[in-house]
């Protein structure tokens, strides 16, 4: 009979002392023992311990050995919740000696159970850094708890790429500033950034705000376009990395595309020393954006380029190019080069000439 009232003397100590763990005022009757505890409640508690693994009010200092041993299991470990949807995890206590069990959450009175397992559950969440933690009491008086860690996300509502304190074409060689926008995304840490050119990769960048709730980003990578960029497309992406147990496909939000104008030249397009066959157009290209407008010269005049080229269209020219940067002048030295069938043709030809002046120089020379 003793020991069976030492036994229900230690029970209801257990039961007073989970009960006068909540911060809620004495008067406040205890709450009932569920086995699930729904949120919320307007009372506020106080901060939870910043240890994830603790004992508490120790009756001597062998008592600390035990935080690495307390049997408290969380399932899952690690939680990944988008904003607004439910949120559950259980916690369960493998051990014997262990007689209470309970969640302390904030905005939410802490509840307490005299069983193996409680779960905790929320319809839609909607705390950003929320905090929950099981805890158990031991028969020396003292907690043991285990924090459940919790990351609540929500990918951003819109991500937008421009040219940082520019608009309209750039030049070629010059630096640039690509600037990415992310709105409205958390937690921010979580973010990857990714710029593009067409498909290749440009660069990447993480942000280092620790804040949880969503917040508008700004990301910058510096370019040096070229003439060979003019045409080609900008984009950029932002995808919240959260690792294992977040969603299987993480969450990407892609901008929309910049189309580069590069403005360059004139440059020339063909060899300074250009062959052409004869009877060929002579032309050569010369590059530049906008168009710039060229000038042909031989010998100091100006000269259309001829459609059908002959032997004397050999020679050397200036071009003068006048672009929207820069007027250029380049030199080049046009050879005319003959077609083979052609030079057979005048051979016969020659050939037959030549032997209808020998007939008539015989004829001259003996007459009938």
């Amino acid at each position: 009979m003793v020991a069976l009232g030492c036994s229900v003397t230690l029970l209801l100590f257990h039961l007073f002392d989970c009960v006068n763990t909540s911060p809620v005022p004495s008067s406040t009757p205890a709450p009932p023992l569920p086995l699930q505890i729904s949120p919320p409640t307007p009372t506020i508690l106080p901060s939870l311990p910043s240890s994830s693994v603790s004992i508490l009010n120790p009756s001597n200092p062998g008592e600390s050995a035990k935080s690495a041993q307390c049997p408290l299991v969380i399932s899952p470990s690690r939680l990944v919740v988008r904003y607004e949807d439910p949120v559950t995890a259980n916690c369960s206590v493998t051990e014997q000696g262990f007689f209470t069990l309970g969640w302390e959450v904030p905005l939410e009175s802490p509840g307490c159970i005299i069983g193996r397992f409680l779960v905790w559950s929320v319809d839609s969440m909607t705390e950003w850094s929320i905090k929950a933690a099981c805890f158990t009491l031991v028969e020396t008086g003292g907690q043991c708890q285990r924090t459940l860690s919790l990351v609540v996300y929500k990918p951003p509502n819109e991500v937008l790429i421009g040219v940082r304190n520019h608009t309209g074409p750039m030049l070629a060689g010059h630096q640039y500033t690509l600037q990415c926008s992310v709105y409205a995304a958390a937690p921010a840490e979580n973010l990857i950034v990714t710029f593009y050119k067409e498909q290749a990769i440009l660069g990447q960048l993480r942000s280092n705000n620790t804040t949880k709730e969503p917040v508008t980003e700004v990301f910058n990578l510096d370019i040096y376009p070229d003439k060979d960029d003019d045409g080609l497309q900008y984009w950029c992406e932002a995808k919240l990395e959260l690792g294992p147990e977040g969603p299987r496909h993480p969450p990407v939000v892609r901008s929309q595309n910049i189309t580069a104008s590069i403005l360059f030249g004139p440059e020339l397009a063909c060899p300074a020393k250009l062959q052409v066959k004869e009877g060929e157009p002579l032309s050569c290209e010369v590059r530049g954006n906008p168009e710039p407008a060229v000038i042909w010269f031989r010998d100091g005049k100006e000269v259309a380029l001829p459609r059908n080229s002959g032997r004397q269209h050999t020679g050397k020219y200036s071009i003068l190019a006048k672009g929207t940067l820069e007027q250029r002048n380049f030199t080049v030295e046009v050879e005319v080069l003959p077609v083979s069938g052609r030079s057979c043709k005048n051979c016969n030809r020659h050939f037959l000439q030549a032997v209808l002046l020998i007939q008539a120089t015989f004829w001259l020379y003996n007459p009938l």
